[in-house]
């Protein structure tokens, strides 16, 4: 359930993330950011939630700052319909991504259950680029227990390759918001 860690994040340039369970954190409302930390075993104590989510509000600025990052979200549907702190709380997640597909840092498309099979189905990953001349593309990865950061050349090349094929299974933007959208009226 960790984000990317916010030194990475602050100099980062663009992240280019898979998730097929949950709604990247860069996208999360609170609500939906607390429920999915409640749903997490290893969180019992609020306040440390609650640090969490005001962790995962703040690092979402980084989508409208001075120097925005710019994210392209790929979204299994399943994320989109596992009810994560009821319908109340994904119909306003629903909503946000909808917002934020909007910004112009932000490209959102979702995998629908129609693409069947696809290379995205064994892990979510994330891909963090840099503006630094020379400088390499890092994955990171959230398992049970961290973040597994992979760093070398090999491991980005995969990555990047693996996001290109899921993203050819995905929805257009503009037919992934029109699925959000029948999605949240479906709620």
């Amino acid at each position: 359930m960790s984000c990317v860690h916010e030194g990475v994040l602050d100099i980062a340039t663009g992240i280019r993330s898979w998730q097929g369970s949950f709604v990247p954190g860069l996208l999360q409302t609170p609500d939906y950011a607390r429920s999915l930390a409640v749903g997490n075993a290893d969180w019992e104590d609020v306040d440390e939630i609650e640090r969490f989510v005001e962790a995962k509000m703040a690092r979402q600025g980084r989508l409208t700052d001075g120097s925005p990052l710019r994210l392209w979200a790929v979204v299994g549907e399943g994320a989109l319909r596992q009810l994560v702190g009821g319908r109340d709380v994904m119909r306003a997640q629903l909503a946000r991504l909808v917002e934020a597909a909007g910004l112009d840092t932000v490209k959102l498309q979702v995998v629908p259950f129609v693409a069947g099979s696809h290379p995205g189905m064994t892990s979510a990953f994330s891909i963090v680029s840099f503006a630094e001349p020379g400088a390499m593309d890092v994955v990171y990865m959230d398992t049970t227990s961290s973040t597994l950061w992979l760093e070398s050349e090999t491991d980005a090349a995969r990555h990047n390759v693996t996001f290109d094929r899921i993203v050819r299974n995905g929805l257009a933007p503009q037919d992934s918001i029109a699925l959000i959208e029948r999605i949240r009226r479906e709620l």
